[in-house]
């Protein structure tokens, strides 16, 4: 009977918020696992500069490639706090979207109708935007336009040049911002030697880079595979 009832009329308001419900579950849930991950990374980055400066310390003829490193480390740590703001930001974004679509429901629960929300489709319209949901969150706006919490379909055009700017240029300041604070009582400052010291070999300082840019190309691996 539920089945003819299904095909002739549709779901039931029940089983709509049923539905919608799980599809912000299931949102959450990526969203809280994309943010262990990138403090993860937070972490190790961290370690990179760590051990990037403290190399400086203990090889002055390594000084300059390991300061170059640890300003490199230091933009990718601004990168992946940027993105962890971001996601914590659409977090609570999907937390209101939950709050309203339920509210809605219980409405029409007893009023017997249900009124769009220029407020939910606003929200769910950045959710969409961004890369880690736009799957699931385009489900999720069709569900809410079958039950009418929206009026129209969210764009499919991803504008979201703010979203998948290319930060590789951090801001100079936020680089010694971070550094400031990651090497702060970590390192001494370095000490000029009183012997000139054997400049590096080119095979030397050219295996460093090759290191550098692996360890470089990993992280940033990481950080678009959450945007994925």
């Amino acid at each position: 009977m539920d089945n003819v009832r299904r095909f002739f009329y549709g779901p039931s308001p029940e089983e709509q918020k049923r539905k919608c419900n799980a599809l912000l579950r299931s949102n959450t849930r990526k969203l809280d696992r994309d943010l262990a991950n990138l403090k993860a990374l937070e972490s190790k980055t961290k370690g990179y500069i760590l051990a990037a400066s403290k190399r400086a310390q203990k090889n002055p003829s390594q000084a300059t490639q390991a300061q170059q490193e640890t300003r490199l480390f230091a933009r990718e740590l601004v990168r992946v706090r940027k993105q962890s703001q971001r996601l914590a930001t659409s977090k609570a974004t999907l937390a209101s979207v939950g709050m309203q679509v339920n509210e809605a429901f219980a409405v029409r629960k007893i009023e017997g109708s249900i009124k769009a929300s220029t407020s939910v489709m606003k929200d769910v319209n950045s959710l969409v935007k961004l890369p880690e949901l736009t799957g699931t969150m385009r489900e999720l706006s069709q569900e809410l336009m079958k039950a009418g919490i929206i009026e129209e379909m969210v764009s499919d055009t991803l504008d979201n040049q703010d979203i998948l700017e290319d930060e590789d240029e951090a801001a100079e300041t936020e680089v010694d911002k971070v550094l400031g604070e990651v090497l702060k009582d970590k390192v001494q400052t370095p000490q000029v030697p009183s012997v000139p010291m054997q400049a590096p070999t080119a095979a030397e300082t050219e295996e460093e880079e090759m290191d550098s840019e692996e360890m470089l190309a990993q992280m940033r691996g990481r950080l678009e595979a959450l945007k994925s």
